[in-house]
């Protein structure tokens, strides 16, 4: 028996997101999760000790700072991988929407402002 496919645009599933800060997974495939994050602001210095994440930037301008690098400034059809271990935050100064690929039971570890991040 196969499964019923569904069909999604990303448009129609971040156009009427208002909040400041929104993020939550839209897929699934294997042991990974693709999230679609609509946000404004900045997200706490964190790393994933286990686990690779790509951004992919959909509208708006994504600032990823990372620990003793320069850094990246994404604009749409942009993208990276952060490896797995890299302490980082995301940022962005206008409403951002952006896709992230990571390990669906990928473990974030917060890092205080003042350890070096």
């Amino acid at each position: 028996m196969t499964a019923k496919l569904q069909q999604h645009n990303f448009t129609k599933l971040h156009q009427s997101i208002t909040e400041q800060h929104q993020n939550f997974i839209i897929g699934h495939i294997n042991e990974s999760c693709l999230r679609l994050a609509v946000f404004t602001g900045d997200f706490p210095w964190h790393s994933h000790p286990d686990s690779d994440e790509m951004f992919i930037v959909l509208e708006g301008e994504l600032i990823i700072e990372l620990e003793h690098q320069e850094a990246l400034i994404l604009k749409p059809n942009d993208f990276v991988t952060i490896p797995a271990g890299v302490i980082h935050r995301t940022r962005s100064k206008v409403r951002t929407v952006n896709l992230c690929f990571e390990h669906t039971e990928a473990n974030t570890v917060y890092v205080s402002e003042g350890s070096g991040a």
